[in-house]
């Protein structure tokens, strides 16, 4: 078997090519990171593209397969590994949580807030590019997740990992903010709390009746503070699991609604604004705290 800390580097490597990461930081946190000490002990559950595979939730199609044995070495592909298999939740893949932390453009004492911590593995991964003169705050729902993620974080002084929502009292400002779940909206303390040039990564989805409860599908939006303005474009299409806590049901259907128009319609948005307006053919997203606009 290949050495595990060679095995590490040669995932974050590939992940560099098939991914085309940016940052050697975030390479070098990828083979740095042991991911099987953020997880549960294996073997593990995976998702998995085989029609033989065990389909779990007959509503949601989610296909899943059992590794053969706990080897570490299982876990070091780009593959999506299940943190608790009877709630549809799973430890994200490295290849699509790479490209969002690459995004963020994370520099050596960089100040970030991670909004669904999960287990810890990809706050571990931010904590090693901004390094102990940086500070992440890592907030997780899920009280048990929460209790895990500290104890796997415990090395890392620079990590603060609270059992909360990240609603309130979220003790900015950032340089990077990084939403590990679905919402409907940006809340307003996340958007204040974002520095001049600071970034933000934005799942906004819609829940689909056909995926249950905890599921939902929509877009990956980058958030840029450019001090006057906050510029806002469409990264990718995403299917996450739905934050805790932190949704609106008006704006689920108006999420759903502003989908439905299509990609032309959402890879026209430019900006995100905070004023007062009324809605206009110009609004892609219109809420009542800030709205996704495709004015310049």
């Amino acid at each position: 078997m290949m050495d595990l800390d060679l095995r590490r580097r040669f995932f974050a490597e590939e992940l560099e090519a098939v991914v085309k990461l940016r940052s050697a930081a975030l390479v070098d946190a990828f083979a740095a990171v042991p991911r099987e000490r953020f997880l549960r002990p294996g073997p593990w559950t995976v998702l998995s593209d085989s029609p033989d595979s065990f389909m779990m939730g007959a509503q949601t199609g989610v296909r899943t397969c059992t590794t053969p044995d706990a080897d570490p070495a299982r876990v070091y592909h780009n593959i999506v590994v299940a943190i608790d298999p009877d709630r549809q939740l799973f430890n994200g893949q490295p290849g699509t949580l790479g490209v969002w932390i690459d995004m963020l453009d994370l520099a050596k004492g960089a100040r970030v807030l991670h909004v669904g911590a999960g287990l810890g593995y990809y706050t571990a991964v931010i904590a090693e590019c901004v390094g102990p003169t940086g500070r992440v705050v890592a907030y997780e729902v899920d009280e048990v997740l929460a209790g895990e993620a500290r104890r796997n974080l415990a090395s890392r002084a620079w990590v603060d990992v609270r059992h909360d929502d990240a609603s309130t009292s979220i003790d900015g400002p950032f340089d990077a903010i990084l939403v590990n779940a679905g919402v409907t909206h940006p809340l307003e303390a996340w958007l204040d709390a974002l520095t001049p040039g600071g970034r933000m990564m934005l799942p906004l989805t819609a829940t689909m009746p056909a995926m249950g409860s905890t599921l939902g599908k929509g877009l990956v939006l980058l958030v840029t503070n450019d001090s006057t303005s906050m510029s806002a474009h469409v990264v990718t299409i995403v299917a996450v699991y739905s934050a805790i806590g932190l949704r609106d049901s008006q704006m689920n259907e108006r999420v759903g609604k502003a989908l439905m128009g299509g990609p032309q319609k959402w890879q026209a948005v430019k900006h995100l604004r905070r004023d007062p307006h009324e809605p206009s053919d110009a609004c892609w997203l219109h809420g009542p705290t800030c709205c996704f606009s495709t004015l310049a």
